[in-house]
């Protein structure tokens, strides 16, 4: 090969070498200057004992999406004792989209969206009238809300699992539809909508795949429509997301160990600690 040719690669090479090293080092510069601050900024804003149990809500996400779906409704209650009543749905939300995100690509093949379809509308104006409401509360009203509507859950949850006869749940249409506002309602002010949307599965007696890709799907789909409504209140914004880029790791270990965690649980005993705990949970934000 010519000289000149040789010369002309080195120095393009050189070139091409030249410009990844100065974008490196501008990445790298852009990282130290802001991101790591805010970072530190954000580590210390919590104490050791919140972010620990901010850790152990985040597993406990990623574990009711893998088959205990009673701990959903304990970590909604820790992240409440963690932060503020308001700000604590909005922290959960991104976490709860992660988790919805490992469940979909594992079981996105058995959805049923004909039962979707059905909640779908019903769930998307429980919502608003959810946004509505927070929207003219105050923090403290708020946590009594969400104190309340745990205690509800909770009662549902307990219902649900020793009373009803799954083969006398009405399936019509003004099921779907109190279903639907329910749910919709309950997920925007506390993201604890998982025993209705439980009894509303159970009710169209779905085989155990079908059930949980199906839920996986609305929760995914309805979780992500409420992303503009908690902006629209301020209950998501850089802090938040921040916090919640800590955490997210957490929940999708979560929600993988629960694969293998499941078959070595005592699932009814470990259920039943969360929900007790959940109910304490509740009564404080009710009570105090």
């Amino acid at each position: 090969m010519p000289r000149f040719f040789v010369s002309f690669e080195l120095v393009s090479y050189e070139r091409r070498f030249s410009s990844v090293s100065a974008q490196s080092f501008v990445y790298r510069f852009f990282l130290c200057v802001t991101i790591l601050p805010m970072f530190s900024t954000v580590m210390l804003s919590l104490a050791w004992w919140q972010w620990l149990l901010a850790i152990c809500g985040a597993i406990f996400i990623g574990l009711s999406k893998t088959g205990i779906p009673g701990v959903g409704i304990f970590s909604v209650a820790l992240f409440a004792l963690v932060y503020s009543a308001a700000d604590s749905v909005g922290l959960v939300l991104p976490l709860l989209i992660a988790a919805d995100i490992v469940a979909v690509k594992s079981y996105h093949r058995h959805a049923q969206w004909n039962h979707l379809w059905r909640l779908f509308p019903w769930a998307a104006a429980g919502i608003v009238i959810g946004f509505l409401t927070m929207h003219a509360l105050k923090d403290t009203a708020t946590a009594r809300i969400i104190g309340a509507t745990l205690l509800l859950m909770v009662g549902l949850h307990i219902w649900r699992k020793r009373v009803v006869d799954e083969e006398n749940v009405p399936t019509g249409v003004l099921f779907s539809a109190t279903m639907g506002l329910s749910a919709g309602f309950t997920t925007m002010i506390a993201n604890a909508a998982g025993p209705i949307m439980t009894l509303y599965l159970l009710a169209m007696r779905l085989p155990k795949l079908e059930f949980i890709g199906t839920g996986a799907w609305y929760f995914f789909i309805l979780n992500s429509f409420k992303v503009p409504f908690q902006v629209q209140l301020g209950n998501i914004h850089t802090r938040s997301l921040l916090i919640d880029g800590v955490l997210i790791p957490f929940v999708i270990a979560g929600a993988l160990w629960g694969k293998k965690l499941l078959p070595r649980l005592n699932q009814n005993l470990f259920e039943s600690l969360s929900l007790i705990f959940a109910v304490i949970a509740g009564l404080k934000l009710l009570i105090f």
